[in-house]
């Protein structure tokens, strides 16, 4: 466990690059002052930005280059014109190179899969990676992934899924035997495609000691919180989280337009202000923060390109408690590298 985290930050990613990522690293250090930073990017832009904040100032060291991934670039193109020189490739070289502990970007998010796949590579028996993140429930939080890091996948990726998410939920939830349970149509076990009831079959088999493994979960289990670890393939999980994205706006614009249609309402607004303010917290996006690139040799976080200072900061936040909790170590415990939670698994019973 390092005595500092050390934090290499994609200063040029984003919609708007330094003008947000270096304040919320401020915001961040705040939090976790135990923490220093690398920032890649412009150094004039940079340092005009470090110079608002001192003491983020006195922990960071700018490393400066002119070469930024555009937002719509494909991840060939970023690969080509990026390798080696753009602030996300050194953001990422420097996990590789031991000079960082996690790496945070708010960029591209295709080009930061390609790149960090092909800069930190995979773990041992994983075959593509994940997005994971965490998402508010009425009971709490639970871990959901895959959020669209790659679409499809057999039973024996979604059973790694289920691993690499019950060590993430294990870190930030600080759950001991995180319950588990596979994103589906229904909770009957006879529904859904091949690949996720063949999945369901395996995990239960296994009876791994790390996880509970609780079955199929509908759309609507997630919100109630019905299991720790929500798994799903890319496609399926990616639509889930924009479709919760959206309805959480729908929600905050339904409300604030039926307090401004009279007095009375208004007057109720006043009367009910903080459990108002208590359900913005819970519908703001920017608490949910963070996504988490799951299965590489090294620790990757993404934050949404728009978003604000204060939403990067929880990004750089989740980054930080991935690596001071030892988010690797507890991923390959989960996999089992020795016993084989996934090499235990017979090839021909997912072919």
């Amino acid at each position: 466990m390092p005595q500092k985290v050390r934090i290499a930050l994609d200063a040029m990613g984003g919609d708007v690059g330094a003008s947000v990522v270096v304040p919320g690293a401020a915001i961040s250090l705040s939090r976790h002052p135990d923490a220093e930073f690398l920032l890649f990017g412009k150094r004039d832009l940079i340092e005009a930005e470090l110079a608002r904040h001192p003491k983020l100032k006195a922990v960071s060291r700018v490393i400066h280059t002119d070469v930024a991934v555009n937002m719509e670039d494909k991840p060939s193109q970023a690969l080509r014109r990026g390798r080696k020189t753009s602030s996300m490739w050194l953001a990422i070289d420097a996990v590789k190179k031991g000079e960082a502990d996690v790496a945070v970007s708010a960029g591209n998010t295709g080009a930061l899969m390609a790149m960090a796949r092909f800069i930190l590579h995979m773990l041992d028996g994983i075959d593509r990676p994940a997005i994971a993140a965490v998402w508010p429930t009425l009971r709490g939080e639970s871990v959901v992934l895959d959020l669209g890091a790659t679409i499809g996948g057999d039973a024996r990726h979604l059973v790694a899924l289920a691993a690499m998410g019950s060590a993430m939920a294990s870190v930030l939830l600080n759950l001991q035997r995180p319950k588990v349970g596979f994103l589906n149509i229904g909770t009957e076990e006879i529904k859904g495609h091949e690949e996720i009831r063949e999945a369901g079959e395996l995990l239960r088999a296994m009876n791994l000691p790390q996880l509970e493994y609780v079955g199929f979960v509908e759309g609507d289990g997630i919100g109630r919180g019905v299991a720790d670890v929500i798994v799903a393939e890319g496609f399926s999980g990616n639509i889930a989280l924009k479709t919760a994205e959206g309805t959480a706006r729908q929600i905050s614009e339904f409300l604030r337009a039926a307090i401004g249609k009279s007095w009375l309402a208004r007057i109720g607004y006043l009367l009910a202000r903080r459990a108002f303010r208590e359900l913005r917290e819970k519908l703001d996006p920017k608490k949910s923060n963070g996504g988490v690139f799951l299965g590489l040799r090294g620790v990757v976080v993404k934050s949404h390109g728009g978003i604000d200072a204060e939403g990067f900061a929880y990004a750089v936040d989740v980054g930080y408690e991935m690596v001071r909790y030892d988010l690797l170590t507890k991923i390959n415990q989960m996999l089992n590298r020795d016993g084989g939670t996934l090499s235990s698994v017979p090839q021909e019973a997912v072919s």
